[in-house]
């Protein structure tokens, strides 16, 4: 089986992150970049597939700038065997339209079996990529599941909503995403730290993806957010009950 889990490098969720006023993109000096936590958990999936069968092959695959190559080779150095990276300054900014167009044109020649994703990320939030894929890729989707078995010939999930709980099934290939539910990612060991110089990693342009780099849409402004304004302090004299109601209905929180 060929397993391709798609990973991100994002700013430190620890740290304050910020958009560049002047480009409206993310400010890459703001925070220290890591591999976002949510795409850490799909590769800790992949590789125990590849702990049962030996014979399973993981690849990471990554769009974004020359510095994201220090997350594949942690992915590679946690057991992925190669690396996947689009790299090309005309793709720097990309819309979610692009950023979909792009990674299918990656995927379609790989020849994958089952692609893992994070259902979102933390810096953007949109949790539209996996489904714009599939469309691409005319694949199924498992989306935000809390599980999953995933066979010899088919990948089975559990997906919980509001409604209530799903099992879902798809024969290969397919999509799947993972939610915060499954497990913490394993830490890199010496061995693999050392492995992973010496694993082979692609460096693909949009050209060679046969895709225009065209950004659909553009940030037009930003603005900081505002501090929060101090509290205000109820003290009880009898009438503590009612100013509560009446501050809580003014900000129609009832």
């Amino acid at each position: 089986m060929k397993i391709v889990v798609l990973i991100k490098q994002v700013p430190d969720t620890a740290e304050e992150r910020r958009l560049s006023p002047d480009t409206g993109k993310v400010d890459r000096e703001a925070a220290d970049p890591v591999i976002d936590e949510i795409t850490e958990r799909a590769l800790e999936l992949a590789l125990t597939v590849k702990d049962r069968d030996k014979s399973t092959e993981v690849v990471v695959a990554t769009m974004g700038p020359t510095e994201a190559s220090k997350s594949i080779r942690k992915a590679l150095s946690m057991g992925a065997d190669s690396g996947i990276h689009i790299l090309d300054d005309s793709l720097a900014g990309a819309d979610t339209v692009l950023t979909g167009a792009a990674l299918a044109g990656a995927l379609r020649g790989t020849g994958a079996d089952l692609v893992i994703a994070g259902n979102e990320s933390t810096d953007g939030r949109a949790g539209m990529i996996p489904a714009m894929i599939a469309e691409h890729l005319d694949l199924p989707l498992l989306g935000s599941l809390v599980s999953a078995d995933i066979g010899s010939d088919a990948v089975t999930g559990v997906r919980v909503s509001e409604l209530g709980t799903q099992e879902v099934v798809a024969s290969y290939p397919a999509i799947l995403t993972v939610t915060e539910r499954f497990e913490e990612a394993r830490f890199p060991n010496f061995k693999g730290i050392m492995g992973a110089k010496r694993k082979p990693v692609a460096t693909i342009s949009a050209s060679e993806l046969g895709i225009a780099a065209e950004v659909r849409s553009t940030v037009l402004d930003l603005a900081q957010r505002p501090p929060r304004n101090a509290g205000r302090k109820i003290v009880d004299d009898g009438n503590a009950a009612a100013e509560l109601v009446d501050f809580l209905a003014a900000r129609r929180l009832i």
